[in-house]
């Protein structure tokens, strides 16, 4: 009789196709498994060299806890890297590094004397007893930084002359007791001391020694208005690389090379703060087209500098960052760079420069504005990195929806 299914032996033995075939499952199963090994090693190096990067941006305050039980001398260097920094209106200490860097390769001795300036007003700071977060901040150290690149820039005696270490070091510590002052006053209307006590040592040391001083000669200042122009002739190419020498000049430099690397050091801080550097320096530029400023004032970037400082504390710094902040930075740029270039005119009748009191003064008076746009107002104690301010408010404002929403 014949069975009822197919015999078992016949199914094995089928040719072809309709032999079942017996397919090896460890090999693509342990292939899968180390590609899968591989890219999770990827994903997981990246993920950590992301953090890294993270991790040397913003105010970097991991760094200050860290540096609570260390050598004096190596929260001194931090401290000091800090107040490089607060210039450009930053406060990291790897981006100071890099202007350091950027300063060294403009001029050795611009570089030495800006070293020289701020370690002389932080040690200052130590040793007088002032406030132990403001030094550590590098509040006390900027201003000094900026008296000495000034001396050296303003110096007709010529490079490495020994004798200009001695104003340098005593305007640096003086520096120390005007903020002290200043902070005095100011803090009752919550207004940072900025860069007040620089623009008064300065013009004050400028107006004590003189163009003819046998020991600190400088060179005198002439009014932008009173220099032959150069006809209306322009090179497109000079005037749009004052754009970021109008970065570098903040720090006396006027060297392309440098003047981006003190840009990187400000993307590395803040990308929103560094955005408006270029900005703020741009719009300084175009006011200077505007009014047809000496050729020589747009390629060196002079007429970009005041404009970017006046830019960048109210496009993001002081006032947290959208659209309505963002057009008062731009006219806070344009008032700085006009009030520059009046200023220049006026104190270049006398032989002084304009330093940055344009943007000193007109800062001032934004950070005074009442209406609307006050709202936005950071206080002075809370500034920090552009990018963090601008996620704690919209983090704030979640909260308070989901307040609202519960009652």
């Amino acid at each position: 009789m014949a069975a009822h299914g197919p015999d078992p032996a016949h199914q094995t033995k089928l040719p072809g196709p309709h032999r079942r075939r017996k397919v090896p499952a460890a090999a693509p199963v342990w292939m899968d498994t180390e590609t899968v090994k591989a890219s999770g090693a990827r994903a997981s190096l990246s993920l950590r060299l992301l953090n890294a990067l993270l991790l040397c941006t913003g105010d970097m305050e991991h760094l200050e806890k860290y540096m609570e039980d260390k050598f004096i001398v190596l929260q001194l260097v931090v401290w000091c890297l800090r107040g490089v920094t607060r210039v450009i209106l930053a406060n990291n200490p790897l981006s100071g590094a890099l202007i350091l860097a950027a300063l060294f390769w403009a001029s050795p001795w611009q570089g030495l004397l800006g070293t020289l300036g701020v370690l002389a007003s932080t040690l200052t700071a130590v040793i007088t007893g002032q406030d132990r977060a403001e030094i550590s901040g590098g509040l006390h150290g900027f201003n000094g930084m900026l008296v000495s690149l000034l001396m050296g820039l303003f110096s007709s005696a010529g490079e490495w002359y020994w004798w200009l270490l001695l104003p340098v070091c005593l305007g640096s510590a003086t520096c120390v007791f005007l903020y002290s002052g200043f902070s005095t006053v100011l803090e009752r209307w919550d207004l940072p001391v900025s860069v007040f006590p620089f623009n008064t040592i300065i013009v004050l040391y400028l107006l004590c020694t003189g163009p003819d001083n046998p020991y600190f000669p400088h060179h005198s200042t002439t009014s932008p208005g009173l220099q032959d122009p150069n006809g209306t002739r322009l090179v497109a190419v000079e005037v749009m690389l004052g754009i970021p020498l109008g970065v570098g000049q903040i720090f006396a430099c006027a060297a392309v090379g440098p003047s981006l690397l003190i840009l990187v050091a400000v993307l590395l801080y803040s990308p929103l703060l560094a955005f408006h550097a270029l900005l703020g320096s741009a719009v300084g530029t175009l006011a200077g087209l505007s009014v047809a400023v000496h050729p020589d004032s747009l390629y060196s970037g002079l007429s970009g500098f005041n404009g970017a400082l006046g830019c960048m504390v109210v496009g993001g710094l002081f006032f947290t960052f959208n659209w309505r902040t963002h057009l008062f930075a731009i006219s806070s740029a344009f008032l700085s760079a006009y009030a520059d270039i009046a200023l220049s005119n006026l104190l270049g009748s006398v032989g002084l420069p304009a330093c940055s009191w344009a943007a000193t003064l007109t800062a001032t008076l934004m950070l005074l504005l009442t209406g609307s746009l006050a709202a936005y107002r950071i206080p002075t104690s809370q500034v920090v990195a552009p990018e963090h301010s601008l996620c704690s408010r919209s983090q704030s404002e979640a909260v308070k929806g989901n307040e609202i929403n519960d009652v």
